[in-house]
């Protein structure tokens, strides 16, 4: 796959969105409807306002663990990464909305972006999947790690 080729040329245009005023029922109905792991979400307007990932969802079904301490001089200090996962699994267990689970201001491309940018953003966000939106944040199409791989192939 070149480096250079176009985002627009391997995104796929047929997006599956969830609407921001999403239950999370609606939002698994939705994906599973679809056969897919995640999608956009967004506004009334079409506009991006977060991602939704199968890993937020099978979160808001998991067993919550309480943080990890240490005791300190007879105090118990809780270990900050262990602190922020039990934040995030209670706000997951707890979630109602699509609003709650979802990754808020995701990272997302355009459609002039190129294969190297689009590999790169997946890579650092850890994202399995980037809306490709206009200039408006109006979701165009999505690129994922599966689209990036296929056109390896074909061009390989």
């Amino acid at each position: 796959m070149p480096r250079e080729r176009r985002v627009d040329e391997l995104m796929n245009p047929d997006v599956v969105v969830v609407a921001q005023t999403a239950t999370v029922e609606e939002a698994v109905q939705r994906l599973s409807a679809h056969d897919i792991s995640g999608a956009p979400v967004v506004d009334a307007d079409g506009r991006l306002v977060g991602l939704l990932d199968d890993t937020d969802l099978l979160l808001s079904e998991a067993r919550v663990h309480a943080p990890s301490m240490i005791e300190l001089l007879g105090a118990h200090i809780p270990l900050p990464s262990s602190l922020h996962r039990f934040e995030d699994e209670i706000r997951h267990a707890l979630a109602g909305a699509v609003t709650d689970l979802m990754t808020p201001d995701p990272p997302w491309l355009s459609p002039d972006d190129t294969a190297e940018d689009a590999a790169t953003l997946l890579v650092e966000h850890t994202v399995s999947r980037l809306p490709v939106v206009d200039h408006e944040r109006r979701v165009l199409g999505v690129v994922s790690r599966h689209d990036l791989v296929v056109a390896m192939g074909r061009d390989g």
